[in-house]
């Protein structure tokens, strides 16, 4: 009668989500004939896990919602029941979305997103989060579903330039089409929201609109009409810029072009009054017409300047240029007075203008090599109050004369030593030997040097070249030719009238470099002063060296002196008991560098000093000890011998 599982339950499958699950049947008995029912319940075991319907989800959340909105999720399925069923929901942490697990009807749950932050776009532009399922199992069973959010975006942006002011120059002649600036927004929404279109601002005057165009996609700013510096120095420019949202932002600048003056204007010469005819016997300094000169342009391009060409080593005080102006005033208001500003101290020592009159001298003679231009600015000013000035600019060049003759490098002119350059024999045809290096201080023709072969051992071996100095060989070196060949080299320039100088080249005709410098070293100077200068350095060096020596040498042997004749004194004195007197002893420890010469006393020994208590007679000199005076214990007053060395090195005295 047992009841057995014939084959595995899957509860599931037998029953799905109904609770409680059961199977019924009957058994029928035998003899007796009984029948019997039966029901057999189906229990649940946490055998299934929770299953989303995909593995990602997908929300698009304008940036725009408030805080606050729910977004329902899709729910997990678990075939599993009761507590191995779903039975909640957790979220990622994020800081922006929290979880809302909320219960259906029927006991299942669900689950829904709740925005706690509102989105920004343009700090993130998606989020994902990741959604877990759990059921009730021990351990319990999970599902993950990724939920990837879009931020949509919102036009909360407008416009923003990277500067608020631009400035740019232009020249007035600046032809059409020419680049002025660049502007240059940015919007941080995306899509049309994002798209800006640059234009002019509403209150731009039409002439600006004629004289300049503005791209609406790249914002460049170009040159579309004739720009005249005379006419406006400066434009003013407001430019905007727009995004393409459904409400667009707009953003501002301002662009500043400076229009930069060129000299396009020629002076205007205007002749106020005329006096003519004018008498032949006119007085120098009579006016003959009054003029004045207008220009339409700025600064130095309007300024009527004067440039002066003066001669170098002229004489000095000449008059070199009479500055002239007017003035359409009267009485002392047309009284004009003439001053040379001091910009370069220089000009102030070398120029000098009459207040008068306006006439610029030259106080002394100018060298074009040391400075070939001064400039100086002279004042007008009148006799008004206040007074009323203007000032003219002006430039003297110093025009260069054939002052000086050309100068030789090398070959050294003044050089004692003689050089010569080395060709070897048999050297062919245009072999280049050496050349003359030579500069002119002038300038122009002036300085332009040529070279001419002037004297020559050989004039048939070598050539010179006429503009650059190269000395090379005319034919080719023969055995016969001399060994030595001196070229004397004229120099001319070209100025009026024409300088020259010369130079000497000396040539050696030898196989090996030796040969040349043994040449050299017979024809070199007999009397050169320096020649015994490395010999008396060395006898100066040897005679402190032996010097040095023999006085170390009779250090030592007087010290080997001292020592023995005081070895001699102690060995007489341990042979004999008493000794007859003879001369004085002396031991001289202050001269041995012991001690200071004023601290030393006279003691009376016995021969047998060794023996005898020692005490101090009397100083010699004042000693810091002090001494003393006494007898020698087991000793004859007349048998002693002095010793003169210092109380510190003599032991203490017996009382």
């Amino acid at each position: 009668g047992a009841l057995l599982v014939s084959e595995r339950i899957d509860r599931e499958e037998l029953c799905g989500a109904l609770s409680p699950c059961s199977l019924s049947f009957e058994i029928v008995v035998e003899n007796p004939l009984e029948l019997y029912s039966g029901t057999v319940e189906i229990q649940d075991i946490n055998d299934n896990d929770p299953v989303f319907p995909s593995s990602q989800a997908r929300l698009e959340i304008s940036e725009s919602v408030a805080a606050g909105a729910r977004f329902p999720l899709e729910s997990a399925q678990d075939p599993d029941v009761g507590i191995n069923s779903l039975q909640t929901y957790q979220l990622s942490a994020n800081p922006n979305f929290a979880l809302d697990v909320q219960t259906r009807v029927d006991g299942s749950k669900y689950a829904e997103l709740v925005l706690e932050k509102e989105l920004d776009r343009e700090e993130q532009r998606e989020l994902n989060l990741i959604l877990t399922a759990l059921d009730g199992g021990s351990p319990p069973r999970s599902a993950h579903v990724q939920i990837h959010i879009d931020v949509v975006d919102a036009n909360d942006n407008a416009p923003v330039f990277n500067q608020s002011t631009y400035k740019a120059s232009v020249r007035e002649n600046t032809p059409s089409g020419t680049l002025v600036a660049r502007i240059s927004a940015y919007d941080l929404d995306d899509g049309p929201n994002g798209d800006i279109v640059y234009s002019f601002s509403s209150h731009t005057p039409a002439k600006v609109r004629e004289l300049f165009a503005l791209d609406s996609a790249t914002g460049e700013l170009r040159v579309k009409g004739q720009l005249d510096y005379e006419e406006a120095k400066l434009y003013e420019i407001y430019l905007q810029a727009k995004d393409k949202g459904a409400v667009p932002g707009v953003a501002h600048c301002k662009v500043l072009v400076e229009v930069v003056d060129v000299n396009d204007n020629a002076p205007e010469v205007t002749v106020t009054s005329v006096y003519s005819p004018v008498p032949e016997d006119a007085a120098p300094g009579t006016v003959v017409a009054l003029l004045s000169v207008t220009d339409s342009d700025s600064h130095d391009n309007g300024q009527d300047s004067y440039d002066v060409y003066v001669l170098e080593n002229n004489m000095p005080g000449i008059p070199i240029l009479n500055v002239s102006a007017t003035d359409p005033d009267l009485g002392r208001n047309a009284h004009l007075s003439y001053t040379l500003l001091q910009g370069d101290p220089t000009v102030g020592h070398l120029f000098s203008i009459n207040r008068e009159n306006g006439t610029l001298y030259l106080l002394t003679s100018l060298d074009y090599e040391d400075r070939v231009e001064f400039s100086m600015m002279v004042q007008v000013q009148d006799g008004g109050f206040p007074p009323l000035a203007t000032n003219v600019s002006v430039s003297v060049f110093v025009t260069d004369l054939n002052d000086n003759a050309p100068t030789v490098l090398y070959p050294h002119p003044n050089s004692t030593a003689t050089y010569s350059d080395v060709v070897a024999p048999g050297t062919p045809a245009g072999h280049m030997v050496t050349k003359v290096v030579a500069v002119d201080a002038d300038a122009g023709y002036n300085a332009w040097i040529s070279y001419t072969l002037l004297q020559a051992t050989d004039p048939s071996l070598f050539s010179v070249g006429l503009h650059n100095g190269d000395i090379f060989t005319a034919r080719q070196l023969r055995e016969d030719d001399a060994p030595q060949h001196t070229l004397v080299i004229l120099l001319k320039d070209h100025g009026e009238p024409v300088l020259s100088t010369t130079a000497t080249v000396s040539i050696s005709v030898a196989e090996m470099v030796k040969e040349v410098l043994t040449d050299l070293a017979d024809v070199a100077p007999a009397n050169d002063p320096r020649k015994h200068v490395t010999f008396y350095l060395i006898l100066a060096v040897i005679l402190v060296s032996a010097a040095f020596f023999i006085t170390m040498l009779s250090l030592g042997i007087f010290k080997c002196y001292k020592w023995r004749q005081s070895k001699e004194l102690f060995n007489s004195s341990r042979s004999t008991t008493y000794r007859t007197p003879g001369p004085f002893h002396h031991i001289d420890a202050v001269r041995g560098g012991f001690t200071p010469p004023n601290f030393y006393h006279q003691v009376y020994l016995t021969t047998d000093s060794r023996q005898s208590d020692l005490l101090c007679k009397k100083p010699f000199t004042s000693s810091p000890l002090g001494s003393r005076q006494s007898t020698i214990r087991n000793g004859e007053p007349g048998l002693y011998h002095q010793i003169v060395g210092t109380a510190s090195r003599l032991p203490a005295p017996a009382e």
